[in-house]
């Protein structure tokens, strides 16, 4: 009978004890604020319905999504915590997000007027954010036109002016004073609003960077929105962060052959080897989070070396270099990024050889490639040889095991 769950050939892992640790790093942070976890884009790649079920136990106050359909999943998913749209709606989503109580982002006197008709329909009271552009160029309400919304929101019955936001251009230590302008402006729009509707419950315009960049000054925020952190993926520029990376991503040795030299390797013949080489295909493309644009420069780590790209990413397979790592065999762990107990495949560097960022290549990661999600503690348990034999590669303390082809027959944390 054939096996209703074949083995992984590529996974992501993610560690959501690293999640939650992440988060506490922020709250102790700022301690006196409190937290929008932004889970966006399928939680930036690792999984909105598991990353939300983590960080709700571990203490977020908000979940920020990207559109409607990404907070209806979390609601049907029994995600109890207030789900805030970052983006913009369209027409079609205001009976949704009204009947569903979803927090709504305001960029035009329209939404706000089609919102208010919406929830005057249903008889509800639904609670909106004035975003105002203070320098992204991109959604939010130009500062000048703020107060006229504000009111409208705020003398209406059916509409609860609950935030005030934001977006940051940059958060870069040798740009703060960018940052600094845009704060100023936001202060002053905040102090206008609150001097002419009252307070204002949730302000928030610190992105992940800005929560930790010590040249960015402003004192009107009661929230952050933090994503990025979370994650422990590194943002842009040259603010130095304490996160933990809770996503790898790995594969295995799918096949291996000796070439002499002068054999073209990949699309085109792109790549000629110089001398006599051992090759090891591994079935991870870019539809797998390994981007094209990781050729010539990009390597994964076999038995913590460095195994170079050889010819084309494809979509489904990679080839490397493992001419100069001994004992590699068919069924071997390749660490695309992320961390094992015999080294790190950094997600900066693989986004900087790409010439991508960390984001672009986390929400890159196509849907076939399973997502382990690692429990806080106990770890996952992962016997690495399905025949029984000893797995080579070490293992941690608390019994995660590497090395030889997966084989997860002791899970104790969840699949997706």
């Amino acid at each position: 009978m054939a096996r209703a769950n074949p083995p992984m050939r590529t996974w992501v892992e993610v560690d959501l004890g690293a999640l939650a640790r992440n988060l506490q790093r922020v709250r102790a942070r700022r301690p006196t604020l409190d937290l929008i976890a932004v889970i966006k884009a399928d939680a930036y790649g690792h999984g909105a319905v598991p990353v939300a079920r983590a960080l709700e136990t571990a203490g977020a106050a908000m979940l920020g999504v990207g559109d409607s359909r990404e907070a209806l999943e979390l609601i049907q998913a029994g995600i109890k915590l207030p789900l805030l749209i970052l983006g913009a709606i369209i027409d079609g989503e205001a009976e949704a997000v009204v009947a569903h109580g979803i927090r709504t982002t305001i960029h035009s006197f329209d939404r706000a007027a089609s919102l208010e008709a919406e929830a005057a329909r249903q008889g509800r009271v639904h609670p909106v954010h004035l975003k105002v552009d203070t320098g992204m160029s991109r959604l939010g309400l130009m500062p000048e036109r703020a107060l006229e919304v504000a009111d409208f929101v705020h003398w209406s019955p059916h509409l609860f002016l609950e935030g005030l936001s934001t977006h940051m251009a940059t958060s870069r230590l040798d740009r703060h004073e960018e940052s600094n302008r845009q704060l100023a402006l936001f202060e002053d729009v905040h102090r206008r609003l609150t001097e002419h509707v009252g307070p204002i419950p949730w302000v928030h315009c610190r992105n992940s960077a800005a929560a930790w960049n010590p040249r960015v000054e402003e004192s009107v925020s009661t929230a952050l929105r933090v994503g990025a952190s979370l994650y422990g993926i590194p943002g842009p520029g040259d603010v130095a962060t304490p996160f933990e990376p809770a996503m790898s991503l790995r594969s295995q040795i799918l096949f291996m052959k000796d070439v002499p030299a002068g054999t073209p390797v990949g699309y085109d013949g792109r790549y000629v080897t110089p001398a006599p080489t051992r090759l090891a295909v591994l079935p991870v493309g870019y539809h797998d989070g390994l981007p094209a644009a990781a050729s010539p420069d990009g390597f994964v780590l076999i038995h913590g070396r460095p195994a170079p790209i050889r010819g084309s990413v494809s979509m489904d397979y990679t080839t490397v270099d493992v001419t100069h790592i001994p004992g590699c065999r068919t069924g071997d762990i390749a660490l695309v990024f992320g961390r094992d107990p015999m080294g790190e495949a950094p997600l900066k560097t693989l986004a900087e050889k790409a010439r991508s960022s960390p984001y672009a290549v986390t929400c890159g990661i196509g849907r076939r490639v399973h997502r382990v999600y690692l429990p806080p503690r106990p770890a996952l348990r992962v016997h690495n040889d399905c025949s029984g034999r000893a797995a080579r590669g070490g293992s941690t303390e608390d019994g995660y095991h590497w090395g030889s082809a997966a084989c997860f027959t002791d899970f104790k944390g969840e699949f997706e």
